[in-house]
């Protein structure tokens, strides 16, 4: 007798609450580190965060199916907007640590304003994982590979985990985090060329930021 696993949908609500972390870091960044320098009107990319999010909950997906195309579609914007946010975060980061901006003077601004950009850049490339990881989560249920595009212990090792499984938001988000911190992915291995290029980015942002933050707040205290 063949017994057939029904696959659930992931539920959406992780994913979605980290992009609403996202676009509050953004809004704390302008409201309460109004003297860092910007590029971009305040609000702005906080604005067309929300719109593709609106957008992306109007096609309804929380459901088992819904428009998946569409979906995808505007879930993709709207992740690589808040990669290329956190990127441009960054960035700005190291220019006025460079520059010497009043924002970077400050301990207390200083720490506030670096740890903004380094959750933020763990949070988006979490994002980035879970979407594109072997062809997005609606694809990870219903056409599982045997040659993920990054490969969790329990890929690796059936015995320890229960049958039928397969990673979900949480697991990426401890991907970007791990990777963050260690400069290196811990557990989950990249097979495929992109996510090794994605994370070498993100290590060597995360190594950046850690770095002049650290050097800075050094010279701040003494």
């Amino acid at each position: 007798m063949v017994i057939v696993e029904t696959a659930h949908r992931e539920p959406r609500w992780p994913p979605l609450a980290a992009v609403l972390v996202l676009m509050g870091a953004s809004l704390v960044a302008a409201i309460a580190l109004p003297e860092h320098t910007s590029w971009l009107p305040p609000g702005l990319v906080t604005a067309l965060e929300g719109l593709l999010l609106l957008a992306l909950l109007a096609q309804n997906p929380m459901s088992e199916r819904g428009n998946s195309r569409s979906a995808r579609v505007i879930a993709t914007a709207l992740v690589g907007l808040v990669v290329a946010a956190a990127l441009w975060g960054t960035v700005q980061l190291t220019k006025d640590l460079v520059d010497g901006s009043p924002a970077t003077n400050s301990a207390g601004s200083l720490l506030a304003y670096g740890g903004i950009v380094l959750v933020s850049n763990m949070i988006a490339f979490a994002l980035g994982y879970w979407l594109f990881d072997s062809g997005g989560p609606l694809r990870r249920i219903d056409e599982p590979t045997r040659h993920p595009d990054i490969a969790f212990p329990q890929q690796l090792n059936p015995d320890v985990a229960p049958p039928g499984w397969r990673p979900v938001f949480w697991d990426y988000l401890y991907l970007g985090f791990t990777n963050s911190l260690a400069f290196s992915p811990t557990d989950a291995m990249p097979l495929a060329h992109w996510p090794k290029l994605a994370m070498t980015v993100q290590a060597a942002i995360s190594l950046t930021i850690l770095g002049l933050v650290v050097a800075r707040a050094v010279n701040v205290f003494t």
